[in-house]
């Protein structure tokens, strides 16, 4: 699914939503070593992680194609990622607890609301991402930045930049 593309729900991707819910379930289920979270993420996205990336589960994606995930980032417990517009997460980001990240949208139209919009969500290296964060589609989040605890962020944040609230704004510049 690309940025704007309506989705109709092809069974392919009911069949991979399904299939990472399994991983998902599986993952959250019990105690895990971070070596153990690590084998379930590759499984999840199909990519590589990295020995130095972190997640602490419980964790929620819907599907895990649409994520990939930097050296040494690090996500917090019980975050949760609607990836089918794609989600990347470049090296050295923190991801607070209680953060949803969100690629995918509704029309405003009631006659096609049913459908289902994307656009991707980048985090690029070092964010600094604070605990009960919503990032929704279409956003990058620069370079250092930091975005304060309970933002919702709705535009892109730019490098080097502290942004807080709701709607998330830019407080100042990094020092």
């Amino acid at each position: 699914m690309t940025a704007g593309e309506k989705y109709v729900g092809s069974d392919e991707i009911y069949q991979e939503v399904h299939h990472t819910m399994k991983l998902v379930a599986e993952l959250n289920n019990g105690y895990k070593t971070e070596d153990e979270v690590r084998e379930y993420l590759r499984k999840i996205t199909n990519k590589d992680i990295d020995d130095t990336t972190r997640v602490f589960p419980p964790f929620n994606i819907n599907y895990g194609k649409g994520l990939t995930l930097g050296r040494g980032s690090f996500v917090n417990f019980s975050c949760t990622f609607l990836s089918l517009g794609g989600i990347i997460i470049e090296d050295g980001v923190f991801i607070g607890p209680h953060c949803v990240l969100a690629t995918e949208y509704h029309p405003e139209k009631p006659e096609i609301r049913h459908s289902l919009l994307s656009a991707p969500i980048l985090i690029k290296r070092n964010a600094w991402i604070g605990a009960n964060v919503t990032i929704v589609a279409g956003v990058t989040v620069g370079e250092n930045a930091i975005i304060g605890a309970g933002s919702v962020v709705t535009k892109d944040i730019p490098d080097n930049t502290i942004a807080v609230g709701s709607p998330a704004r830019v407080l100042r510049e990094i020092q």
